[in-house]
């Protein structure tokens, strides 16, 4: 028996991890300006992208930005 239900691919996310691991790092909380620009230079897939420019203007907490975008914290 096969399940022909269509099975939607989740982005691989370990780019973005690494990406929060590294600004986070002896940082608290960091707006959504500056994880965006630093994806860019990073040059994460464009759909960890346009997640990050989905995140309404603030400033985040590792946990916070990793939960929203859909990545983990280490």
């Amino acid at each position: 028996m096969t399940d022909d239900a269509p099975v939607t691919e989740q982005p691989d996310t370990r780019p973005l991890d690494d990406l929060l691991d590294d600004i986070y790092h002896g940082q608290e909380r960091i707006t959504q300006a500056d994880i965006y620009r630093r994806a860019v230079a990073a040059e994460l897939p464009a759909e960890l992208l346009t997640r990050i420019a989905a995140l309404p203007q603030g400033e985040y907490a590792a946990d916070e930005a990793a939960d929203l975008l859909g990545g983990t914290v280490a």
